[in-house]
Order: structure tokens, then sequence, then C-alpha cells
């Protein structure tokens, strides 16, 4: 791996990359299956399509897309059930907490832009400790665009009062990267995330890829 230079931040997106959510997100989905006297589906039916949020959750639980005519009432429901039980099962992927630590010793500044609302993001990333030491929470709709636009990448690196080409952004969809690329950042594709099976992330154009967390701290020089 040829490690990254003259970064400053790091900016993580949280869903899939920092934080495994997709037990609370298929829950929530599967909850709206049983109201309705339909048979429960495995966490491993919803887990591939946790990085798609509602889309992908009622895609799974009731084949629908969001251009169904009944996708808003669904979607409706879906963050209501998920806005009850999303702190109950999601946990920080093992690796996680070690290099969150890391890049404090060594002055690195980080944070977390998303697309999940803040109505999820603040009292999720509140409940978590890991999120004590992040400069930047940004969520999808802190500003006007959310990715695969460039803006909250920008927004989170003014935060921080860093320049977006001394920051790099690792997520887990072909989004991330795109943003990423677009705010004139270092790209990390974080493959241990929430790949759909049809997702290739060699394809995205990233700079580099990671198979577990601290695979990060090699492309920092800081193993």
């Amino acid at each position: 791996m040829t490690p990254f230079r003259n970064i400053r931040a790091v900016l993580f997106d949280l869903d899939g990359t920092l934080i495994d959510s997709a037990p609370d997100l298929g829950a929530a989905a599967d909850k709206m299956r049983t109201d309705r006297g339909l048979p429960s589906l495995p966490l491993e039916r919803y887990r591939p399509m946790a990085g798609a949020g509602a889309r992908g959750m009622l895609g799974e639980a009731f084949g629908i897309t969001p251009d169904h005519p009944e996708f808003g009432v669904l979607r409706d429901e879906f963050f209501a059930n998920y806005q009850a039980c999303m702190t109950l099962r999601t946990r920080v992927f093992e690796g996680v907490e070690e290099l969150v630590r890391r890049l404090t010793q060594n002055q690195l500044a980080w944070g977390v832009v998303t697309n999940k609302s803040a109505r999820f993001t603040d009292p999720l990333t509140r409940a978590l400790p890991l999120f004590a030491s992040a400069g930047a929470v940004v969520s999808g709709d802190t500003t006007p665009h959310s990715k695969p636009h460039p803006a909250p990448l920008i927004e989170a690196a003014a935060r921080l009062g860093i320049a977006p080409e001394h920051c790099i952004y690792v997520g887990d969809d072909e989004r991330d990267i795109v943003a990423g690329l677009a705010a004139n950042m270092g790209t990390v594709a974080a493959t241990y995330g929430y790949l759909g099976s049809e997702s290739n992330a060699r394809e995205w154009g990233a700079h580099a890829e990671i198979n577990f967390p601290l695979d990060l701290l090699q492309l920092l020089n800081l193993a």
C-alpha cells in the first residue's frame, strides 16, 4: 500500500464504515413484515442492503422501489420503527475504536459524513462513546445536497478547519468515493462494510481499499 501524504484529517461514512447498524435497520423493516402477518426474514437478507437505508430495507422487505405509490408511507413507518430501536443492536466495527485512538494520538482530526438525516445521526452518535472525539459530524440534510455531491464533505473539512486536499474520505459505497473525488480528497473504499452482491469496489476509482479498519494506518504511514 502506498501511504497518503500530507494528510491532516480523516473523514468517514457512518453506517457500514464505522458502525454496524444493520441489525437495527433490519429489525425496523422486519417489524413491518411481522406486523402485517408476513414471515420474518433473517438478518443476512437485510445486511447487504443496509447501506441503502430505507430504500434498501423496504426493497428487501417488500420488493418495492421508491417509485411505488406506497413507498412514502412505508418509509415513514420504517423511520418511526428505526428511531425506536436504533441504539439497541448497533455496534462499532471491530478495530474502529483502536483506529480512532491512533488517529487522535497522532494529532489527526477526524469526522463523519453520512447520508443519514440528523434526526438519526445526532442521537446515535451521542449514544456511542466513540464519537466524543469527532471534530465534525455532517448528516445527509446538513447541506442542501447529500452524497454523491461533494458539498457535505467540503462542509466537514471546513468545520475541521482543514483544506479538502489534506483530508481523506473512507466509505463502503460507490457514492462515497464519487463524493470524495469530487471534493478533491483522497479516497478509501472500505470493503468490510455493506457491499451489495452486485458491487465491485475496484470499479469505483478509489485511491485505495482496506479490508479491515486498522488497515488504514498503513495508508497513513502510522502502522
